[in-house]
């Protein structure tokens, strides 16, 4: 009886204990009590773990990746709109080329602050919007933000704490960048990786608040890095659309004259032909 009792009042003391000190082991937690510098350094950390859980050097090495696919779109309503193969060739952060399947006569070419377009018209100038778009999304480029961006000396770094998604435990950061972009990432906390990615901004005209967010899934190893082989976005959670990967390459020496116009003049050059052969019929 005297070992049960002791036994007992040991459980209540450890239970009193586990109220008294459980509050602050939470608070301790809750990132709207960690000092700036406290939430700083706990979002980078776990943004090193999640580079580390990637390919460490492997991945903030990469110099080219070559990637195809399907592509699925959606219209303004969300609903699916239709199919897509393409090949994909980037050079991080900033030149990329998607080119469609298996006929390769729709191309696309984004190099830096410049961009054109090849289609049955021939190659013109991509239209500004393009070019803006592509820029903006270069700098929410999830990969672009842990290789590079989230050591920029404006950029406001800080941990968000945790939360359940997609029915597993992760923790959120969040970053703040010189364009008044809001952009949070939830790491898996079994894998370190990045799971998701919720971008807020603000039309200045509209006043109107927009979320863009990415899930990722699917990850295989590919060349020592960890690649998603699904993509999905959505805006103000409408699809606009889902990226299915089949393969990718790392660092093949891709040549910069891939993304410049010329590639496109010569490459139309060759379908030329053909183009107004069809036109004619």
């Amino acid at each position: 009886m005297r070992i049960v009792s002791r036994m007992l009042l040991a459980a209540l003391l450890l239970e009193g204990i586990w109220i008294a000190v459980s509050p602050r082991a939470a608070v301790a937690q809750d990132p709207n009590s960690m000092m700036p510098e406290e939430s700083t350094a706990k979002a980078k950390q776990l943004i090193q773990a999640a580079v580390q859980a990637l390919g460490g050097a492997a991945y903030l090495n990469v110099r080219d990746v070559t990637c195809t696919g399907r592509l699925s779109q959606f219209g303004h309503s969300g609903n699916l709109s239709g199919y897509a193969k393409f090949v994909d060739y980037a050079k991080p952060p900033d030149k990329d080329r998607t080119e469609n399947l298996p006929q390769h006569n729709i191309i696309t070419v984004m190099n830096g602050n410049k961009g054109w377009v090849l289609d049955r018209g021939g190659v013109s100038e991509a239209p500004q919007t393009d070019v803006s778009q592509f820029e903006s999304d270069t700098k929410k480029d999830i990969d672009n933000i842990l290789r590079n961006r989230y050591k920029e000396p404006d950029m406001v770094l800080r941990y968000a704490g945790t939360d359940i998604v997609d029915l597993r435990e992760v923790d959120w950061i969040e970053l703040v960048d010189s364009d008044d972009r809001t952009i949070r990432i939830a790491f898996s906390r079994e894998s370190h990786m990045p799971v998701r990615k919720v971008v807020t901004t603000r039309d200045p005209n509209l006043r109107m608040k927009f979320d863009e967010t990415e899930f990722y899934s699917n990850y295989h190893p590919l060349n020592g890095v960890e690649t998603p082989f699904q993509v999905t976005r959505e805006r103000n959670g409408l699809k606009v659309y889902q990226v299915f990967f089949d393969t990718c390459d790392y660092n093949t020496n891709i040549s910069d004259s891939l993304f410049t116009k010329e590639s496109l003049d010569e490459r139309w050059d060759k379908i030329a032909p053909r183009n107004k052969k069809k036109a004619k019929d």
